[in-house]
Order: C-alpha cells, then sequence, then structure tokens
C-alpha cells in the first residue's frame, strides 16, 4: 500500500451523502476516485460525471478495483453491503450508524478482523474542529448537554431520529465522558414518521458525568450545539457554525472568552483521517469499537421509546 501513489477509493451509494465523498476522494492529494456504484444508474452517471470516474455496474466490480470504500447506503443495508466487501479484501468507512443491530455489528468488527481490514464509522462530528477543542479542553465533566434538531426530510426515515441525529452526540458523550455507562433513561415521540422523531435521553457514566441529549427531526431550524459543565469552567459551542465561547474561573474572577476556531469541512478532514489510516495501518478516530457501542446505547434508547410510539 505504501508503494501505491494513491489510495484506490470508491463510493457504494451517492445520494445526498455519498456525493460528498465521492468529490473529496477526487479531491485529495492522497487518493483517487477510481469509481462509483448505485443503485440508480442515472444518479451514478450524473454524479460520475461531475467528478470524471468510472460507474461500475456492480458493488463486486468495484471492489475488485478499489483498496477502500465509503459505504453511503441507508442504514438498514449497512450489513449486507459491508460483509461481502470486508471478506473481499476492502477497507471501509461505514457511515453512521455502523449497522442496526449489535449482533450485525459483532459481525462486522468479526470480519474486518480477521481479514486485518480497517474499518471506520462515520461519526463525523469527531473531525469538527469543536470535537478537537473540547478534547484539549474537557478533562473532568460533570453534566453535558446536547440539542440537535433539523426540519424534517424523507432521507434517513428508514430508522428513528436517535440512529439518525442522536448516534451522533451518543459518540461525542462517550469521548467526553471516557467512563462506563452506568445507567440510561429515555424518552419519545413519533409525529411524522412511525419511527420516533423527537426523543430525549438521559445518560449517566459511572464517574458521576451525567449528560442530557435532546433530538428533534421536526424542528423548524436547524441545530447543533452542546454544553459542557466542569469544575471551574464552562463552554458552550456551537457544531454547525464552528463557533463559540468558554467561561473559567480565574483568580476569583469570571472570565468569558469566544473560542477561535480554525473552520474546516469536517468530512473532508474524515476522509483524509481514512485515507492515512488505510495507507499507515493505524487505528482509526473512531473504530468499530467506539461505533458499536454508540449503536448500542442508541439502540437501549430506541427500546424504551418505542412502547409509547403511536401506531
Amino acid at each position: 500500500m505504501k508503494n501505491q501513489k494513491k489510495l484506490r477509493c470508491g463510493v457504494i451509494g451517492v445520494g445526498y451523502l455519498g456525493q460528498h465523498h465521492a468529490r473529496i476522494y477526487s479531491e485529495l492529494e492522497k487518493t483517487e476516485l477510481v469509481g462509483i456504484y448505485d443503485a440508480s444508474p442515472e444518479r451514478a452517471a450524473e454524479i460520475a460525471g461531475k467528478y470524471g470516474c468510472k460507474v461500475f455496474s456492480s458493488i463486486e466490480e468495484l471492489a475488485s478495483n478499489a483498496d477502500a470504500l465509503s459505504v453511503a447506503v441507508p442504514t438498514d443495508k449497512h450489513t449486507q453491503v459491508a460483509l461481502p466487501l470486508l471478506k473481499s479484501g476492502c477497507h471501509l468507512l461505514i457511515e453512521k450508524p455502523i449497522c442496526t443491530s449489535v449482533e450485525d455489528a459483532k459481525k462486522i468488527i468479526e470480519e474486518a478482523k480477521k481479514n486485518d481490514l480497517i474499518v471506520q464509522v462515520g461519526h463525523i462530528e469527531h473531525f469538527n474542529p469543536v470535537m478537537g477543542f473540547m478534547e484539549k479542553n474537557v478533562s473532568n465533566p460533570k453534566f453535558i448537554s446536547a440539542d440537535r434538531l433539523a426540519p424534517f426530510n424523507i432521507r434517513g426515515t428508514e430508522v428513528g431520529v436517535v440512529l439518525d441525529l442522536m448516534i451522533h452526540d451518543i459518540g461525542i458523550v462517550l469521548k467526553l465522558a471516557n467512563s462506563e455507562v452506568e445507567s440510561v433513561e429515555a424518552v419519545g415521540v413519533n409525529v411524522l414518521s412511525r419511527t420516533e422523531d423527537i426523543a430525549n435521553a438521559r445518560i449517566k457514566f459511572k464517574n458521576g458525568c451525567m449528560a442530557n441529549l435532546n433530538v428533534s427531526r421536526v424542528s423548524p431550524k436547524k441545530l447543533r450545539e452542546i454544553r459542557i459543565f466542569q469544575p471551574g469552567a464552562y463552554m458552550s459551542l456551537d457544531f454547525m457554525n464552528q463557533s463559540g465561547h468558554l467561561v473559567k474561573v480565574e483568580n476569583g474572577s469570571i472570565e468569558r472568552s469566544e473560542v477561535p476556531f480554525d473552520k474546516q469541512e469536517p468530512l473532508k478532514a474524515e476522509l483524509e483521517s481514512f485515507a492515512d489510516c488505510v495507507i499507515n495501518h493505524k487505528m482509526p478516530k473512531v473504530g468499530v469499537n467506539l461505533g458499536s457501542l454508540a449503536l448500542e446505547i442508541a439502540l437501549e434508547i430506541t427500546s424504551q421509546i418505542a412502547p409509547n410510539l403511536q401506531k
């Protein structure tokens, strides 16, 4: 792999998100976009024409011509697409969540391990500069509050809002709390779909940290904010606008400062990191273990909400 000039990459599923994977692979210095596959030949031709790559007539044909692939198909198709690709020897970036069941996540983990392959899970916020700031400045969080709101979009409704949106914040608080989960309490309702569209979860960690997560996909506006309280400090940060402020107690007085962010496209940083992990065979920042744990917590939340949904 190290002797190759560029990592041969492809994208399976070039819908709303997959099209951007194709764009970025075509732009990165270390990657070559060799081709794409999509269930819609018209959509595949459109994106291939845009980024100058080949349309493959099957996933298997694309896999035989690539070293690494992004799996950007609907969540409920992740397992059936990922397992054969791992058996064929492809490194994968699987969009979040890793899949829809803990059992399937174990299958993906086992197949990747058996074939010595990198699997990165697309928890994109871990590559947001906001997350980078928190990783450096959050040392002993006691309370974390996160709000993630979005207008309704039929895309993504093959799963509920917890697997669609809250999974981002679950992955974030698991990383920041750095502790085992002690308990989970959740409520939610469905409004426009058969699964939950609004949800709230309280996650208590064994080290005493508490996280309160709110999500909605029936909001008139978009919002992706997080607030963290720890001894002597409080921070309020905006993932969407890559902005925020930090409040600290300094010499007996309260000091408020804006956080200076070097803004960047998180998906580009994510794919750059994935390519680097494959080329140098390094552990990804968001690997299968974190991806699977986030899924496990998300499924516990959905199981608590499910009995109360309107049929």
